[in-house]
């Protein structure tokens, strides 16, 4: 029987993926073996997803080593995914969709593969214009992006947004959803360089090695500070994000590096300061799909653009731990496994 039939709930498709089997000890050491498996029988509220395309993102390769405790072995990797619905609900088959998790690749089996379980709750229609390869990297920057922006209280029109360590992949979806909503975006960069990213409206960008940030950015707002701080860096950028605050001012966290900073009481309380922290890992697929499907129209209206695919950051199962490497090198490219390649 074809795999683009509807199959019966009963049916096990054979697939074909990563496997991992227990934790490695540090990032060079992952062991990512290509196998075959059967699936399991999916229940009425699940579909398979036929993979066309899986993001790499560092949370993969950091749960592989064993930095996330309640990430279960063995197990396929793999948070993001776009693909087409080849059993399920009669609707939803041939359906092209995407998403991403908390609890894909991490908790269950997830996208390093031809194929996959999800909860039909959780898939999202790949926009008007948007390709596989990129809907398969608007997972989890532009979820972490939104969630932040959307616990700290969404940017409003006038508003200023201070992204630290903004050429990121959370920091240029940052960018795009806050001047999607209007506001204006000072980006801090950590050596002198451009904005890389899409963006609404204009942005100035300040290069912290030269620069004193919160001085430039009290400059830049009359004296008064951005309404929002969305730190994407973590301690490095710690004291300047928090001294760049305005009164009231909100700041997000969604990174680490040193766990422990000095942390200034009576400037948070005389501030009214707000800290929110983030963990995308702690939403489920449903959660997520909620998510990307609150984005979904901005990239259909090309307000918000998915990340480019050069075909230098694409890569085959076969080579997965060529690309979980580029990841953790730090490589500024999204990367994308394509397991049909």
């Amino acid at each position: 029987m074809s795999l683009t039939s509807r199959l019966p709930y009963t049916v096990q498709i054979p697939a074909k993926g990563l496997r991992l089997y227990e934790k490695a000890p540090d990032y060079a050491a992952i062991k990512l073996n290509v196998e075959e498996f059967p699936l399991r029988a999916i229940a009425s509220h699940e579909v398979v997803v036929e993979i066309h395309a899986a993001a790499v993102n560092p949370s993969d390769a950091k749960a592989a080593t064993g930095l996330m405790p309640y990430a279960v072995f063995p197990r396929t990797p793999g948070r993001d995914y776009s693909g087409k619905v080849v059993a399920g609900p009669d609707a939803l088959i041939d359906k092209l969709v995407f998403g991403s998790s908390g609890d894909l690749g991490i908790r269950q089996d997830g996208s390093h593969a031809s194929h996959m379980i999800v909860e039909a709750d959780a898939l999202v229609e790949v926009p008007q214009g948007v390709d596989a390869r990129q809907a398969a990297g608007i997972g989890v920057p532009f979820v972490t992006a939104w969630e932040g922006l959307r616990r700290a209280g969404l940017p409003a029109a006038g508003e200023t947004v201070l992204i630290l360590g903004v050429n990121g992949k959370v920091g240029q979806a940052a960018a795009q959803i806050a001047t999607w909503r209007g506001a204006r975006v000072i980006g801090v960069v950590r050596r002198d360089e451009p904005y890389a990213g899409h963006a609404s409206g204009p942005m100035e960008v300040i290069a912290a090695n030269t620069t004193d940030v919160p001085a430039k950015v009290r400059q830049l707002t009359d004296g008064k500070g951005a309404d929002i701080v969305f730190n994407t860096v973590g301690d490095p950028f710690y004291e300047i994000g928090q001294k760049s605050m305005a009164v009231g001012g909100r700041a997000i966290f969604i990174s680490v590096v040193d766990r422990f900073v000095t942390f200034d009481i009576l400037a948070f309380y005389k501030g009214r300061h707000t800290y929110v922290g983030i963990d995308t890992i702690a939403l489920s697929s449903i959660e997520t799909g909620s998510i990307l499907k609150a984005l979904t129209p901005g990239f259909a209206e090309g307000v918000l653009k998915p990340f480019p695919i050069v075909d230098s950051a694409v890569y085959p199962l076969e080579d997965a731990y060529a690309a979980y490497q580029a990841v953790m090198g730090a490589s500024r490219d999204r990367i994308v496994l394509v397991p049909g390649s």
